[in-house]
Parts: C-alpha cells; sequence; structure tokens
C-alpha cells in the first residue's frame, strides 16, 4: 500500500474510532444511586397484606422516606451510610422512625442491607440487557431459612435512560431493574377455584439519575389447597411510587 494512503486511513480510523470511544461512556451506579447526607426520598407505600385466613388480598395504605443519616462502617471496616426509614399513615401525621438500614457504594456496586439482608442493587456496567445475582449474599436455599422466596434471583438491566412520570413528577432518566418473574400454578385471582399448590414471586425497581429508588413493585405468594393442614394464602407484597425528593 502507498505509504500517503496508509497514513490517511489511519487517520481516519483513529478519529471516528476515537471519536465513537467518546461517545460510549458508561455511567457509575453513583449517578443513579447518591449516598449524600441529608438526602431523602418520600413514598407512598402500599402493603399488600392476606387476611380472612389467607384468602382475601387487603391494601394498606402509608407514607415512608428514607433518609440518609451518617457515615458508618460495616463489619468488614469498609465506610457506606446508615439510612433510617421514617414512616406515617398519611401527610397530616408526624414521621416516626421505625427502622434502620445500611447502604454502601462499593465503587462498581451498590449493597444494600436491611433486616440482616444484603442485596447488591446496581452493579456496572449499566447496560440493557447486564445480569448478575443479587441476593447472592443471601442464604435462602436452605431447608431452615426463612426467605426461600429471594433464592435465585437474577437481576438485569432493562430500559435504560428511559422517562418516567411518577404521581406528576416526571423524570428525565431512568433505569429499571427486573429482579424476579416465577410462578407456579394457578395465581390469586386467576384461578381461585382449581385447588392446587401456587406461589408466585414478583420484584421489580426502578432508579432516576441523580435521585436514587423511585419505584419498588414486590409481591410474593404461596397458595395451599383446602386439603393441607393450613389452607389458604400466606405471603405479602411492597409497591413504592415516589412522591418527593431533595
Amino acid at each position: 500500500m502507498n505509504r500517503s494512503i496508509f497514513i490517511v486511513v489511519i487517520f481516519f480510523t483513529c478519529l471516528f474510532g476515537c471519536k465513537k470511544a467518546d461517545n460510549f461512556k458508561l455511567e457509575p451506579v453513583s449517578d443513579y444511586y447518591p449516598l449524600i447526607t441529608g438526602k431523602y426520598i418520600t413514598y407512598n407505600l402500599d402493603s399488600l397484606v392476606f387476611t380472612n385466613y389467607g384468602l382475601t388480598l387487603d391494601t394498606v395504605h402509608y407514607q415512608i422516606q428514607y433518609v440518609v443519616d451518617s457515615q458508618i462502617v460495616d463489619n468488614l471496616n469498609r465506610p457506606g451510610y446508615r439510612i433510617i426509614r421514617n414512616i406515617r399513615t398519611d401527610s397530616t401525621q408526624p414521621w416516626v422512625t421505625d427502622h434502620t438500614a445500611f447502604a454502601l457504594n462499593t465503587g462498581s456496586t451498590i449493597e444494600f442491607t436491611e433486616d440482616n439482608l444484603k442485596y447488591i442493587k446496581l452493579v456496572e456496567p449499566i447496560q440493557q440487557g447486564f445480569s448478575w445475582s443479587g441476593n447472592s449474599y443471601i442464604e435462602a436455599s436452605s431447608l431452615i431459612t426463612d426467605v426461600p422466596y429471594l433464592n435465585g434471583w437474577n437481576y438485569v438491566y432493562d430500559s435504560i435512560n428511559a422517562p418516567a412520570t411518577l404521581c406528576n413528577l416526571t423524570i428525565d432518566s431512568t433505569i429499571t431493574v427486573l429482579e424476579a418473574n416465577q410462578s407456579d400454578g394457578p395465581q390469586y385471582h386467576v384461578n381461585f377455584a382449581n385447588d392446587q399448590i401456587s406461589d408466585t414471586t414478583y420484584s421489580c425497581e426502578k432508579y432516576a439519575k441523580g435521585i436514587g429508588l423511585i419505584y419498588r413493585n414486590f409481591f410474593y405468594d404461596v397458595y395451599q389447597p383446602s386439603y393441607t393442614t393450613d389452607p389458604g394464602y400466606i405471603g405479602y407484597g411492597i409497591i413504592l411510587t415516589m412522591i418527593d425528593h431533595n
């Protein structure tokens, strides 16, 4: 190849190749989970509970607020943040602190520990279809576990940089994490008369850039047929929808 032509080819290859690389910038997990002392997010909370001996699914309404309280260290001496949860029945009532959690940015992941259960909420790279084992720190497969429904979850990124509207709040850029979607047998209200053992596990979360978690939908149930010793549904559900933040 002529030397001058070779130089021109190399020049344009570097020009467009480097330009393409500059445009392909992966976002850090901190963009979607900022940990800053004093930051808060307020949610409407719909708590789904089974009543009437497990035959009726009712919804109880609350408001909760997660506040980044102060920096502390975990049992591995890693610096993270204490998260305080406040709760009230509605906006006319004062906040009452009822819960604490722990959040940690490792540099490439976000770990969130609540009720002694550690979840890997976000992982780099934030790309469509990227997946990870978000509950890998949780003992959910043993015969004595209290949380068998958390076993084997495969978190997957979906709808990267998508806009969203929640309670009249417009969000420019969000990501969705699909965490679990499993069911065996007839689901609740779908075929109740079919007296079979069934279970459902569903979990999905949305995060907004510069804000954090803005939406969570979790549901778990197990149905025991009438011929068992304890018939009816057991389980619970949670729907969190952001209504305010700073």
